[in-house]
């Protein structure tokens, strides 16, 4: 296993020292591209060379996310969606992206990709085949080598006969098992080191929280006006009239109570099945506000009760060690609804899986279904209202969808649980 490991990391690692020929000719070509901008050049050239460096960038994060384990996140700021079109927007752009901190700091990193990446790649990398270089020596390959050019050295052993090259044999082994054991360290140093440069400073990560909790706390007003216009619509239309159409089969009940006493016995009916049909819509007006369930038993059985519901059956592992604040239950508990909604109605799934727990202070919810699959976050989509929802308490959601499915919908929240109302 460990042999397994050190040759993959020795892969990895030669793999990614040719990239730094990638990160050496974009950071040529972007600096003088940048230095060409007082002369009106850079200023066409400058935008898609930053991208480039950006994509090679992010290709880094997705191999040190993927090879090692190691998560860097991406700091970019979101391109303007108004900018103007022609010279003037070109311009814009440059000007936005220089003024981005994210872009100096790939640009620095870039220069630490071309030199010291590099040299923890190729070491990851050199170990084990030095270490192989040992054996192929004293298989015979020292006799030519040494004819031809005299002592040959193999790290500190002089190899000039053949008693010299068996000794390769087990400076060898050493230097394989160093690489056993080293190589998978250096190439995780490597995007340790990657990190340190390419990760968003606590500065950044502060600004972009503040324009996300800017952003969606708009949202949230909007989302609060919106809810507040359709309690309106649902009451005006459904138990108002209703209520309404009860007052007055009552008052020609009192009209007629003396002289038709069936036809006042018919209304009161008719009045009767108003007023419970009235009552069942109130009540399923207050469960959609904050259902009953909910309140009483906690986001665990809520979500339960849910995927009992659903036209598509849902395995709900649940695994809570204490109840949520009541908004964040509120919010978790739609959003799970919408996703599964989505789901039943436009994936073609035959089966669901819903996944709830907590851990070190987030609340994690994954949906996933074996349909077609090709969801997507869109401006006026469904994920698009949950995302706007978990925004409003900080929260993220992540969605893997590739074509064919499965497709996975991924829910954080920030919060901390209480000490009763377990829910497992």
């Amino acid at each position: 296993m460990n042999g397994r490991r050190a040759l993959t990391a020795c892969a990895r690692g030669f793999a990614i020292s040719w990239l730094a020929l990638v990160s050496i000719t974009l950071s040529v070509l972007t600096i003088v591209s940048i230095s060409f901008i007082p002369l009106g050049l850079g200023v066409f050239t400058t935008p898609p060379l930053i991208k480039a460096v950006r994509a090679h960038a992010n290709r880094r994060r997705l191999l040190a996310a993927t090879w090692s384990g190691v998560t860097i996140r991406a700091p970019y700021r979101p391109l303007p969606a108004d900018r103007r079109a022609g010279v003037t927007g070109q311009v814009e752009l440059c000007t936005f992206l220089l003024k981005d901190p994210a872009t100096w700091r790939d640009l620095l990193w870039l220069q630490v990709d071309m030199t010291a990446g590099y040299v923890t790649s190729l070491l990851a990398f050199v170990l084990v085949p030095y270490g192989i270089e040992g054996f192929v020596l004293a298989a015979g390959v020292w006799k030519p080598i040494v004819e031809a050019g005299g002592t040959y050295w193999y790290a500190f052993l002089p190899i000039d006969s053949l008693w010299t090259a068996l000794l390769a044999v087990p400076l060898g082994v050493g230097f394989m098992a160093l690489g056993a054991t080293v190589s998978p360290l250096l190439l995780r140093g490597h995007f340790l080191l990657a990190r340190a440069f390419l990760d968003p400073t606590p500065q950044m990560s502060l600004e972009r929280r503040v324009q996300r909790l800017t952003e969606t706390r708009h949202d949230a007003v909007d989302t609060s006006a919106a809810e507040l216009r359709r309690i309106e619509r649902d009451l005006h239309d459904g138990a108002q009239a209703r209520l309404v159409a009860m007052g007055m089969s009552l008052g020609t009940v009192e009209a007629l109570i003396e002289k038709d006493p069936a036809k006042a016995k018919e209304l009161l009916a008719a009045a009767r099945t108003n007023s419970a049909e009235a009552l069942a819509e109130l009540r399923d007006l207050v469960r959609g506000i904050h259902p009953p369930v909910l309140a009483e038993r906690g986001l665990g059985d809520a979500v339960r009760a849910l995927a009992l519901r659903m036209t598509v059956p849902v395995e709900v592992d649940v695994e809570l060690a204490g109840r949520a604040d009541e908004p964040v239950e509120s919010a978790a508990y739609f959003a799970v609804s919408e996703v599964l909604t989505n789901a039943a109605k436009h994936a073609g799934a035959s089966r669901m899986w819903l996944d709830v727990h907590h851990a070190e202070g987030m609340l994690r919810i994954t949906v996933t279904d074996d349909g077609r699959g090709g969801a997507q976050i869109t401006p006026d989509g469904g994920l698009s209202g949950v995302e706007r929802r978990l925004g409003t308490f900080d929260g993220v959601l992540a969605v893997s969808s590739p074509s064919g499915g499965p497709t996975m919908v991924t829910m954080e929240i920030p919060c901390a649980l209480s000490a009763q109302g377990a829910a497992r």
